[in-house]
């Protein structure tokens, strides 16, 4: 969070000019590319406000001439004489990048890299991990254990231990509460959103490089009396952690040949019969983002992608299989 008195702008002004200008090219940046414009930005400025050497780095390559001259402007210094309203800040780890949503206490977006190199390695054991709370997350906004304690949900992660098996400091970072959501565990959990995502490991077989981006969802429901309503549990006492609807994974693949497809889902939080296809819950990656206020990607063009279920089999793994090994 930027942080600002009444007799200092801090940062300085001139320090601030840089940070701007380095914010900007990070949420053009492919780190960035996934998060809409304004999110982008103000998790760059997040990320660059706590990691100040940042400022004197490469990094600060300017876009132009013109942009030497660039100065917030001075009634941006008086407006924000006492402090700017926080913002989300990105998450960094060692094998993965989140975002947390210090509203609803969910992740805002949890997002990773999957090979199948990488997913071959075995280097940490599940058993050896906690969940854990955050503390990189001031108390008033952190998503807490007692919350989940006796709730009746499931601590869900969105970016699955399984998939950090390069490391046990990678797979105890995907414990932290800032990558967990209250999921339905029977019927949810530990069985269809588990089987998606043996579903997301296994495109690796086909695909040189496999990009996932998870997060909840609050969507509205039409009631009885025809007005459409956005209604959901909160968990904790007091009421603390929202209770996502549904959850997304937005899917990017690179083939060998350097072509991409693309695709996005949208499963309700909710017990999924064993028998239901995948393709049932396919949506146009606009519906995500639009639901979300994410944009998703950017960096790629997307009319030169193709539609991951025409370019795989989007199929998963039998429920048998996925009982028996889970």
């Amino acid at each position: 969070t930027l942080s600002l008195s009444s007799s200092l702008f801090w940062p300085p002004p001139h320090t601030m000019a840089r940070i701007f200008h380095t914010a900007r090219r990070l949420a053009r940046s492919p780190l960035f590319a996934f998060a809409a414009g304004g999110v982008a930005a103000t998790a760059a400025l997040g990320f660059l406000s706590n990691r100040p050497e940042l400022l004197s780095s490469n990094m600060l390559l300017l876009d132009s001439p013109r942009d030497v001259a660039v100065r917030p402007p001075s009634s941006v210094q008086k407006v924000l004489e006492f402090g700017a309203p926080s913002f989300d800040e990105l998450k960094m780890r060692e094998g993965y990048v989140a975002a947390f949503d210090k509203r609803t206490r969910n992740p805002l977006w949890a997002a990773e890299y999957l090979t199948e190199a990488d997913l071959k390695t075995k280097l940490a054991s599940r058993e050896d991990s906690k969940f854990k709370e955050d503390d990189s997350v001031p108390p008033l906004f952190r998503a807490k254990l007692a919350d989940y304690a006796g709730s009746g949900f499931d601590r869900g992660h969105l970016v699955p231990a399984t998939d950090m098996r390069k490391s046990q400091s990678a797979m105890d970072e995907t414990f932290l509460l800032t990558n967990i959501s209250p999921q339905v565990g029977k019927g949810f959990n530990r069985d269809y959103w588990g089987r998606f995502e043996e579903f997301c490991r296994r495109l690796t077989r086909d695909f040189s490089d496999v990009w996932v981006i998870s997060g909840p969802l609050y969507l509205p429901k039409r009631e009885s009396d025809g007005k459409w309503w956005v209604k959901y549990q909160v968990i904790g006492e007091p009421p603390n952690v929202a209770v996502p609807t549904h959850f997304f994974k937005v899917i990017l693949t690179k083939h060998k040949n350097n072509y991409f497809a693309i695709g996005a889902f949208v499963l309700p939080n909710a017990v999924i019969d064993d028998k239901a296809q995948l393709e049932n819950f396919r949506v146009p990656v606009e519906f995500v983002e639009k639901s979300s206020g994410l944009t998703f990607f950017r960096a790629v063009n997307r009319n030169n992608a193709s539609a991951l279920c025409s370019a795989t089999k989007c199929e998963l793994p039998g429920a048998r299989f996925w009982k028996k090994g889970a």
